[in-house]
C-alpha cells in the first residue's frame, strides 16, 4: 500500500466513524416538522432550531453535516448568518431555503460558497437532492482536513535539519546540491533524505512530492 493511499484510509476511516447530520434552522416551525420529516424518510439524522443562535448553542456533529438555512431569521438574515459562519473559519454547507428570495440574494449566497438557493414552495427531491451533494460536499472536506492533520503531524517529527532538506528534496536537487546549499556533506544530506522519508511514509520521491504539495512545503533552489 503506497504513503498516499495509507494516509487517505486513514483520513476515511476517521471522518466516516460517525453519522450525517442535517441541521435545520428556520423560525416556522410547521416548516422545520415537515423538513425533518422529509429528511429524516430517507434515514438521515435531522435537528432542527428557530433561530441562528439556537443553532450555535447546539451540540455540532462530529460527523459531515449540512445546514438548511432559513433567508429570513430573527434578529439576522440567513446571509448575514453564512458571514459569520465563514469569519468564524465553521465550514458547514449551506443550502437556502425562502418564500421571498430574488437574483441578487441568490447571487451573493452562491458566491459565498451555498450548495443551493431554493424557493418556497420547493419540490421534495429537490431538497433531498441538495442536501445529498451537501453531506458529500462535507464529507471530502473532511477526509482532506484529516488528511493534511495526519501529514503535518508527521513533518513535526521531522528534525530541524531535515526540514531544511525537505523543501531542496522535493525541488528536485540532488544529494551534492543539497550538500553544496547547508554547507554539509553528501553523506548527511543521504542520511536525512532518508530519514525524512521514512518519517513522512514516502515510498518514492513523487509520493514525497505529493505529499510536501498537500501541506504547502514550497520549492527552494540554491
Amino acid at each position: 500500500m503506497t504513503a498516499l493511499m495509507t494516509v487517505f484510509m486513514t483520513a476515511f476511516m476517521t471522518t466516516t466513524e460517525a453519522a450525517p447530520t442535517v441541521f435545520v434552522v428556520d423560525d416556522d416551525p410547521s416548516v422545520r416538522r415537515a423538513i425533518k420529516r422529509l429528511i429524516g424518510s430517507v434515514g438521515l439524522q435531522v435537528e432542527t432550531f428557530g433561530s441562528a443562535p439556537e443553532f450555535l448553542s447546539g451540540k455540532q456533529s462530529e460527523g459531515p453535516g449540512c445546514l438548511v438555512l432559513d433567508i429570513r431569521l430573527p434578529g439576522i438574515s440567513g446571509l448575514d448568518f453564512q458571514r459569520q459562519l465563514a469569519q468564524a473559519n465553521i465550514h458547514i454547507p449551506i443550502i437556502f431555503i425562502t418564500a421571498h428570495g430574488d437574483v441578487a440574494m441568490t447571487v451573493r449566497a452562491m458566491k459565498a460558497g451555498a450548495v443551493e438557493f431554493l424557493t418556497k414552495p420547493f419540490r421534495d427531491q429537490d431538497l433531498l437532492d441538495a442536501v445529498h451533494m451537501a453531506l458529500e460536499r462535507d464529507r471530502t472536506r473532511r477526509q482532506q482536513d484529516s488528511e493534511i492533520a495526519i501529514l503535518r503531524n508527521r513533518l513535526e517529527s521531522l528534525t530541524p535539519r531535515e526540514r531544511e532538506v525537505l523543501p531542496l528534496v522535493v525541488s528536485g536537487l540532488l544529494n551534492k546540491q543539497i550538500a553544496a546549499e547547508l554547507g554539509t556533506s553528501e553523506n548527511t544530506v543521504k542520511v536525512h533524505r532518508s530519514q525524512l522519508m521514512r518519517k513522512m511514509t514516502a515510498d518514492s520521491l513523487a509520493d514525497l512530492v505529493r505529499l510536501a504539495e498537500k501541506i504547502g512545503i514550497p520549492l527552494r533552489k540554491p
